[in-house]
């Protein structure tokens, strides 16, 4: 069976956990991390376990666009989606910075438009298939649609977040309680 290490509130924990679910992988999590101590870095279980293109495309170019995408997660969304989970869930009201908060929140809505132009047109990121992109986004946009935040229309954003919604692994690992 595959352990999954990590806190159910992390973020790529939860991308791990709904990834799982998503292949019908038999999992165990076991807290590690944070107040639990003890890290260890997971596997890549998409191509590990998913090699006929499943979650993750055999295409190439395909890959790569979804390679591109969780890039651009890490690189540029993971930043400022931070500093709101940590402004309105982990620092006390009267400790929070609130001008660093603002511009963070409108950094990340410049960051989500990116993205709603991609998904005009498309159901998916990486097209017309669920694939691993929209498991390490997803986990994302649940938090930007659910902090109490100000935001924008995005009609393919939220018309994405809702079919994430419909997906039973996404809808039990990662679209609960913000933490």
């Amino acid at each position: 069976m595959l352990r999954i290490w990590g806190r159910a509130n992390s973020s790529n924990v939860m991308k791990l956990l709904v990834l799982a679910e998503e292949l019908g992988l038999p999992f165990e999590r076991i807290d590690a991390g944070g107040a639990f101590g003890r890290t260890r870095e997971p596997d890549y279980l998409a191509r590990r376990h998913a090699p006929d293109g499943g979650l993750y495309p055999a295409d190439l170019r395909e890959a790569a666009d979804c390679d591109r995408w969780m890039d651009w997660q890490l690189g540029a969304l993971n930043r400022p989606a931070t500093v709101l989970l940590f402004t309105y869930c982990r620092t006390p009201e009267a400790e929070r910075d609130w001008p660093a908060t603002h511009k963070a929140r409108d950094e990340a809505e410049r960051l989500w438009a990116m993205l709603e132009a991609r998904l005009a047109g498309r159901p998916w990121i990486a097209g017309q298939r669920f694939t691993i992109a929209d498991i390490a986004l997803g986990i994302y946009v649940h938090r930007w649609f659910n902090l109490p935040h100000a935001r924008g229309e995005m009609p393919a954003l939220r018309a994405w977040y809702e079919r994430l919604l419909a997906r039973p692994a996404y809808a039990k690992h990662a679209a609960g309680p913000i933490t």
